[in-house]
């Protein structure tokens, strides 16, 4: 059994031909195989990748332990466990802040506002398309999904038609939105956090990421149902604080951007300190809601449970724990398959064999069908020597890949369950020639738009 030098000074065995290697590959195989079968048997994804995830370094670190090497494995598997650390803390406060954005009303008043405008079936389509995709850049796509689902579902639930032609434009709308911004996808975040590509750099995608919507939205703009329905006169209005939550969210993401640009700093300590920021701004509510209440409530705020006193550590215990925890058995998962050695087998194949281009953009196509996360995961732990215009790409194929087919990303998964059958696999399918054309041409225009990059 090969020792191969790794980084730190640490050495590691090649495992890729050992018992351990094929059994740790089957396993994962197996685990991702639950996590896709998810929405069949109604096992929580987390549940068999964290178990993967223990028994395959459980095995590693047998195999280690009688060679007198455990303090190598011990190194790779703190080092898997820092990072997913920094993931966590930085979504749990994201997550935090759009669960309270959620609980002041900021998003229903957003749809009740755009349902009174009474527009017609091809304006909202549009509409709802360009709100996905500027606001996925700043909250998650699923959350973007799920919030413009339900304005089309408001407006058109007995047109089928129009909601699945304008669910389809959702979720391409918001993986696109997600793709050129470090705070849009959980792919863009991991590449920015590692401190390969600058935040500003990520910018660079916008027109990319703009193609990469027009066109499949372009083809289907005909499809949909030129008619118009009734307008709801329904009012929502926000709860007391929501617009200045919302620039405790800007200033969060202001701070996270200064440390680490300015103060050379990991991102999640910003993220932590606009925590800090929502915080102190939630013990404001608690303390003068007695006073609100009493004094300040208007015919118009609704009933009176509404005005419950708020408590932050509610919106903390909302967060995606199942997601959460997932995210630590992919990475540990990963990290694990990557430390017996087999990402560096695929990095070769992949990078060295096929050429960055084809197989960046292969990335986007598997991403299609298996979660971005691990694939953008093992990428990262492959670490090839690629240009900047290279990591751009993969971050861009990896962030819209999830749109060619409905499970492909989450904002896809969620949105057929909420449909209720006007959204469905099929319905996406019809539309997937048009979705890989935008794919393709959000390829090209990266590649002539950014080509000093490469």
């Amino acid at each position: 059994m090969p020792v191969l030098a790794s980084g730190g000074g640490l050495e590691r065995l090649d495992l890729t031909a050992h018992g351990v290697g094929y059994f740790s590959l089957a396993l994962f195989v197996l685990a991702y195989g639950l996590v896709m079968a998810e929405e069949f048997t109604h096992l929580r994804k987390s549940k068999p990748v964290i178990l993967a995830a223990g028994l395959i370094w459980g095995m590693i670190g047998a195999v280690y332990a009688g060679r007198g090497m455990s303090h190598a494995a011990e190194e790779a598997a703190r080092h898997n466990l820092l990072e997913y650390a920094e993931l966590f803390l930085f979504l749990l406060v994201a997550m935090t802040y759009i669960n309270t954005l959620q609980e002041r009303r900021a998003f229903e008043a957003l749809r009740a506002w755009l349902v009174r405008r009474g527009f017609g079936f091809r304006r909202m389509f549009w509409i709802t398309g360009t709100l996905a995709f500027f606001i996925s850049p700043f909250a998650d796509n699923l959350t973007t999904a799920l919030l413009m689902c339900a304005v089309v579902m408001a407006v058109g639930a007995d047109n089928p038609k129009f909601v699945g032609l304008s669910c389809i434009n959702i979720v391409v709308a918001a993986n696109a939105g997600g793709a050129f911004s470090p705070f849009g996808d959980i792919t863009t975040l991991m590449v920015w956090q590692k401190g390969i590509i600058g935040f500003w750099t990520f910018f660079n995608l916008f027109i990319p990421s703009v193609v990469n919507f027009l066109v499949p939205a372009a083809l289907m703009h005909f499809a949909v149902p030129d008619a118009s329905p009734p307008a709801s006169g329904e009012i929502v209005p926000m709860k007391r604080g929501a617009w200045a939550i919302m620039g405790l969210f800007l200033c969060t993401i202001i701070t996270a951007v200064s440390f680490h640009n300015f103060l050379g700093l990991p991102p999640v300590l910003g993220m932590m300190t606009g925590l800090g920021y929502l915080k102190f701004f939630a013990y404001y509510l608690k303390a003068t809601h007695s006073r609100d209440a009493v004094y300040g409530r208007r015919a118009t705020d609704g009933p009176l449970e509404d005005a419950v006193p708020f408590n932050i550590f509610n919106e903390l215990a909302r967060s995606e724990w199942d997601t959460l925890m997932f995210f630590y058995g992919v990475i540990l998962c990963v990290g694990g398959l990557g430390f017996i050695g087999y990402l560096g087998l695929a990095s070769h194949v992949m990078y060295v064999e096929w050429g960055p281009t084809y197989a960046n953009v292969m990335v986007g196509v598997l991403s299609a069908i298996v979660d971005n996360i691990p694939i953008m995961f093992a990428v990262l732990t492959m670490d090839p020597d690629m240009s900047q215009g290279q990591w751009l790409l993969v971050t861009l194929t990896a962030g819209v890949g999830g749109s060619i087919l409905s499970i492909g990303s989450a904002a896809g998964v969620a949105l057929m369950g909420q449909t209720k059958g006007s959204y469905t696999f099929f319905s996406h399918l019809q539309w997937t020639p048009a979705i890989v054309l935008g794919y393709a041409a959000s390829i090209g225009c990266h590649l002539w738009v950014n080509a000093g990059l490469f």
